[in-house]
């Protein structure tokens, strides 16, 4: 479906009447613009594929059990189990060493060996105050601190930090199971279940109704699991710990009300022919989900999701704010939407915008919604333009 909105730009030339007293002076002065704007209004937010958060919310409201929930956002799926631990690579952690606070039941442990050792709280009459782990050849050298970095053990291989209370990652949150430092940074392993009470409060309020709650710690869980299962050889890690995953905070990210949640759907996940689904899910779908290329994540209209209380979102730009993401195009003339995929709201009857053309002094340039959302931080595609 192609629905131009052909949004044009000031571009006023304020010059000086050229009468042969000012006709030199009219010559040397440069045209003047008006400051190019344009403003993008959005419903929704995220990608539109699968769960709803928003729209989870409406139908527990409504009297939906998390599993009507499910099934209305994964349709054609079933209910399975899964358990094990997850790797999580934490993005905020330094990368060349692992360094940790002290605290009483704090251990470290040779992954080659499986030797563990109980850290000692107090050095050559000194408190140590921190632990460190950082790579030396084929071996880890574990220091503590007092005043001065001093060299504790050197086992072989990796080593790892593991206690059975929360470890407090410096320049980080606080994480329960082990950390543990890899090529890739720094890596917590941790219980599925545990992971989980990380994550829930951290993408949906835990105060929420409790199917709605319910339904993102299984839709979270199916994810991870998913995740886990398709990582390429060699990686050292299953999921990171942001949006580009799903979000986790490890032991400061649990509340009682999602923990209640994790534990009350303890080891369910979704599946499709035998295997987890790619449980995908965002803010909210504006009202139309998006096809997300699985039988379960389909296209179709959501009467439970009425976008986000800030809806319509709009935000203005200037034309350098839009045409710093390309060269060549000089200065902002429009932007307009080519090709919107026709699945329409009442706000936006076109539905998403899927192509867009950015048109400038110089050139054009079209790209797709995606990237086009993407590169300006919009919160959705589904959007018009004044």
């Amino acid at each position: 479906m192609i629905r131009p909105l052909a949004v044009l730009l000031t571009a006023a030339a304020l010059v000086v009447p050229a009468t042969p007293a000012h006709a030199e002076q009219a010559h040397r002065e440069p045209v003047l613009r008006e400051p190019a704007s344009v403003t993008i209004s959005t419903w929704g937010n995220g990608h539109g594929k699968g769960l709803s958060q928003y729209g989870a919310r409406n139908r527990a409201n409504a009297g939906q059990t998390y599993d009507e929930i499910l099934d209305a956002y994964y349709p054609g799926t079933s209910s399975g189990s899964a358990g094990g631990s997850i790797r999580v690579l934490l993005t905020e952690a330094p990368t060349r060493s692992l360094v940790v606070t002290a605290r009483s039941g704090l251990k470290a442990r040779s992954l080659t060996s499986a030797t563990t050792w109980v850290l000692p709280a107090r050095r050559d009459g000194k408190v140590v105050k921190r632990w460190r782990i950082k790579p030396a050849g084929d071996r880890a050298q574990i220091a503590y601190r007092t005043r001065a970095w001093h060299e504790w053990k050197v086992p072989r291989g990796e080593a790892a930090f593991v206690s059975t209370q929360p470890i407090a990652l410096a320049g980080a949150s606080t994480y329960r199971g082990l950390l543990r430092l890899t090529p890739a940074g720094v890596v917590n392993v941790v219980g599925l279940e545990t992971y989980l009470r990380g994550v829930v409060a951290r993408e949906v309020p835990a105060s929420w109704p409790r199917d709605a709650v319910r339904a993102q710690a299984v839709a979270a869980r199916t994810y991870a699991v998913f995740e886990r299962g398709n990582v390429s050889a060699g990686r050292d890690y299953d999921l990171c710990d942001t949006a580009a995953c799903q979000v986790y905070a490890g032991a400061a990210g649990e509340h009682p009300d999602s923990d209640a949640a994790v534990a009350a759907t303890a080891g369910e996940v979704r599946t499709y022919e035998g295997g987890p689904i790619f449980a995908q899910f965002s803010a909210s779908n504006g009202g139309y989900s998006v096809d997300g290329g699985y039988p379960y994540l389909v296209a179709e209209r959501d009467t439970e999701d009425r976008g986000i209380p800030e809806d319509p979102h709009a935000r203005t730009f200037t034309g350098e704010e839009i045409t710093r993401h390309w060269t060549g195009l000089g200065d902002l003339v429009s932007v307009e939407v080519l090709e919107r995929d026709g699945n329409g709201t009442p706000q936006v009857p076109g539905g998403r915008a899927t192509l867009l053309r950015v048109t400038g002094t110089d050139g054009a340039v079209n790209v797709t919604g995606s990237a086009f959302r993407s590169y300006l931080g919009l919160r959705s595609t589904l959007l018009e333009i004044t």
